[in-house]
């Protein structure tokens, strides 16, 4: 299996029969609580950012293997956005729960903007929306946190 295959799928998670998407911001929620912990916050952002800038080229090229706009199994764009999500979480399992959670429902739900930003063209939009979607849900997490609800 090519590079390009092995990382958009996420080196296979991608291909779970039920659900990838949601395979893949579980595996990146788990992976997302120790970066937090060892490196902070900040470096959590950063490294999501960086995934999702190197995540446009890898899974427009998958999408454009596949002859699909956006397969399914390219699951690389849900660790960038599960990744930013979680940034703005506190340190707690319930707020990384809460950020998984909030992620899935944006990033499934399609609300505007993150249907907007599907619609660009190619790899930027198979991972501008899951990048909408983390924002919003961290925005969402970082207010509940905010009034003690996370």
């Amino acid at each position: 299996m090519s590079w390009t295959k092995q990382t958009a799928t996420l080196f296979g998670i991608g291909r779970v029969p039920v659900a990838p998407g949601t395979a893949a911001s579980l595996a990146a929620a788990l992976t997302a609580w120790p970066i937090a912990v060892a490196a902070g916050h900040w470096v959590l952002l950063g490294l999501g950012v960086a995934v999702g800038l190197a995540a446009i080229p890898l899974s427009g090229n998958y999408a454009r293997e596949c002859g699909r706009g956006d397969p399914s199994e390219c699951v690389i764009d849900e660790v960038a956005g599960q990744w930013v999500a979680c940034t703005f979480a506190p340190l707690t399992l319930w707020g990384f729960a809460l950020a998984f959670l909030a992620f899935r429902l944006f990033d499934m739900t399609k609300l505007w903007p993150v249907s907007a930003a599907e619609k660009l063209a190619g790899g930027v939009g198979i991972v501008a929306d899951d990048i909408v979607a983390g924002a919003m849900a961290g925005v969402i997490v970082f207010l509940l946190a905010h009034f003690g609800l996370a």
